[in-house]
């Protein structure tokens, strides 16, 4: 377990090689289905908690975490440790999130909104550090244009079996005689038993590469905001929360609409789910197929437009009719995977940009602020969804009935909201200029200018100066 700090180019990934890397896809993306889907509803309807708590609740949270994500990004730059700079938080993420996982998945009755205030600050932590840790370490270790689109597509490859994983339980929960609350809880033990699990295969069979550059680097604002204001950054930032407040929006929704609007039992909602999620395997390796044929800004735009052209037939279900729903979910869930890995590709190029102008790594911050933006949209996706439902008359209590005015109003929440949001994040790509071409001058000039870095700290010589840049670049 030791961190390769030469500046030779890495050699093409093999599949293995990526399917161990995504390990901890398993526990992280399994939380994003029981957290954003099955928590909220679990705390409202069987500890009591009100909607309007919740939605509050989870906004506060996100606002106080999201000064979190820039502080790891800025720290995880300037790491060098003996086994790597992004292996130490992977493994110091794991413990935190272990704690803050048991703590809310087996929350006691009567809780309050500081407990939840805490310990969802604590496991928002634990996800921030080992996901970080992922996002940067990935975009190290492949290093090509078209190769990213593989890693970010087999990660989230991998992140649909943890989903499907975790879905498996409210399933199989009534056939056993188990309660729904049943199901939540051992939702939150699968993510505690996997997560040291995944943590320990990652970090001892993934080698670690550390750009070339300055060990040390003085703390600055001035990091924030030249990366803040620099319009590829912004625009992907944009995206980001485009394309996460609008499947959050439908997540925070899908068990009230699928109960109360299409007639199915939570069980049934459940299989819809797992289809959805599932869709999300052979659709990130048909989008990362795609990338590779059209480019990585054309491809967001194509699958956000036909999601919300796909998410907008869901009203032409029929009450209870299981089969006929499969369709649409297959549709938006393939969709909808290609989203975050199209992003997440795309910055790792933009990090490559970043690097060779200034000189300095600046990728964990970049996916840093990214993941500020994510949270953010998070944030207002249940801040926004539960209040709205409140102040639309729906009734989220077990046994409620609900107006059929008011289940009209969820219906247009559920699908507005989503279709909306998707869409502007594909128009924040349209005429992207960092593809393939330019990304491979980008790689060959970073390549030869740490050549000339590692040879000035091999035999103390100092290069008097390093390759031009490409004035398009630098620019």
């Amino acid at each position: 377990m030791t961190a390769d700090t030469g500046v030779s180019p890495a050699p093409r990934l093999s599949l293995s090689a990526m399917l161990t890397f995504s390990a901890t896809s398993l526990p992280l993306s399994a939380l994003g289905v029981a957290v954003f889907v099955y928590l909220p509803p679990y705390f409202a309807s069987h500890l009591g908690v009100s909607l309007t708590i919740i939605g509050g609740v989870w906004a506060t949270v996100r606002m106080i975490d999201v000064g979190i994500d820039p502080i790891l990004g800025l720290i995880m730059d300037r790491t060098r440790t003996p086994i790597g700079r992004y292996r130490v938080w992977m493994i110091v993420g794991a413990p935190i999130l272990m704690l803050a996982l048991y703590k809310l998945f087996m929350a006691p009755a009567g809780i309050g909104p500081g407990y939840l205030v805490v310990w969802l600050l604590v496991m928002y932590l634990g996800t921030s550090t080992m996901g970080l840790a992922q996002s940067a370490w990935g975009a190290r270790l492949a290093t090509q244009y078209d190769e990213r689109s593989r890693l970010f597509g087999v990660l989230t490859t991998v992140g649909v079996i943890g989903a499907m994983a975790v879905l498996a339980f409210p399933i199989i929960g009534k056939p056993l005689g188990r309660s729904d609350v049943w199901g939540v809880q051992a939702m939150g033990w699968f993510s505690i038993v996997l997560t040291p699990l995944t943590v320990a295969i990652v970090a001892f069979r993934t080698p670690e590469h550390i750009a070339a550059g300055a060990p040390k680097q003085a703390f600055a604002l001035r990091d924030y905001w030249s990366l803040i204001a620099k319009p590829d950054l912004m625009r992907m930032y944009l995206a980001q929360i485009a394309t996460t407040l609008g499947p959050g929006w439908m997540s925070a929704l899908y068990l009230f609409f699928f109960k109360a609007s299409r007639g199915f039992t939570v069980q049934q909602a459940t299989i819809l789910l797992g289809v959805y999620i599932l869709a999300g395997a052979p659709g990130a390796m048909l989008t990362a197929a795609l990338a590779g044929k059209i480019g990585k800004h054309r491809t967001l735009m194509v699958t956000t437009t036909a999601y919300s052209l796909g998410l907008s037939t869901a009203l032409l279900i029929p009450k209870g009719n299981l089969l006929a729903a499969v369709p649409v979910m297959l549709w938006c869930g393939a969709l909808a995977s290609g989203f975050g890995l199209m992003i997440q590709a795309m910055l790792a190029d933009v990090g490559d940009e970043v690097r060779l102008a200034q000189g300095k790594e600046r990728i964990s911050l970049i996916y840093a602020l990214n993941n500020v933006a994510g949270k953010i949209a998070s944030a207002l996706a249940i801040a926004l969804t539960f209040p709205l439902l409140d102040k639309l008359g729906f009734k989220a209590a077990e046994g409620a009935v609900n107006t059929p005015a008011a289940i009209h109003n969820l219906e247009l929440a559920y699908l507005i909201g989503p279709v909306v949001f998707v869409m502007l994040g594909g128009a924040c790509v349209i005429g992207w200029r960092l593809d393939a071409r330019r990304h491979a001058s980008i790689r060959g000039q970073l390549e030869a200018r740490d050549a000339l870095i590692e040879a000035a700290a091999s035999t103390g010589w100092r290069p008097l100066a390093t390759p031009p840049m490409d004035p398009e670049i630098s620019g």
